[in-house]
């Protein structure tokens, strides 16, 4: 199945979106869940079928449904939210490939440090009006200085998912 995304500026609809974090921690037998609840973005589909665009995350929101562990997080220790209020992803190219997948080429900026970022995404849905994309991806947060690991209880990668929704809000001339 190929889809054809409409060209134009998107806004993403931060009500049917979500962006969710887990990672092993205590040494590999639980995994901390969390969700950012306040979450941004937009973008621009152009003529020839490639996207760029922006999702900005409040580093504040981010529920784990823990206020102790959700004070920790948002400390120095880790997104130093005090500093950095932001983490934002900006995508310098996205284009469809075979069918639903989507190559993304961005830069990953938390806590100031920027890297490089490539995901692969899936169309799940596309119409004239909006399109919704799931994503799923690892990051090493030691690359952003979060070196906060107490006893060696974190180890390994942190996994970021994301469902985003997008409403077209103009057309391109």
């Amino acid at each position: 199945m190929t889809v054809a995304v409409e060209t134009g500026t998107w806004q993403l609809d931060s009500t049917a979106s979500t962006v969710a974090l887990r990672h092993r921690t205590m040494w590999g037998l639980v995994t901390v869940k969390g969700a950012f609840t306040a979450v941004a973005g937009n973008g621009e589909v152009r003529s020839d079928g490639s996207a760029v665009g922006t999702i900005t995350l409040d580093a504040a929101s981010l529920d784990t449904r823990s206020a102790k562990r959700d004070e920790h997080l948002r400390s120095a220790d880790f997104f130093d939210v005090a500093n950095h209020p932001e983490i934002t992803f900006s995508v310098r190219s996205a284009e469809l490939r075979d069918g639903e997948e989507v190559h993304v080429v961005g830069q990953l900026t938390v806590r100031g440090v920027s890297r490089p970022k490539s995901v692969t995404a899936r169309l799940v849905g596309a119409d004239d009006t909006s399109l919704t994309l799931e994503a799923e991806f690892t990051v090493d947060r030691e690359q952003f200085g979060m070196v906060w690991n107490q006893l060696g209880m974190m180890r390994g990668l942190t996994t970021v998912t994301g469902t985003l929704r997008f409403t077209r809000t103009a057309a391109t001339a």
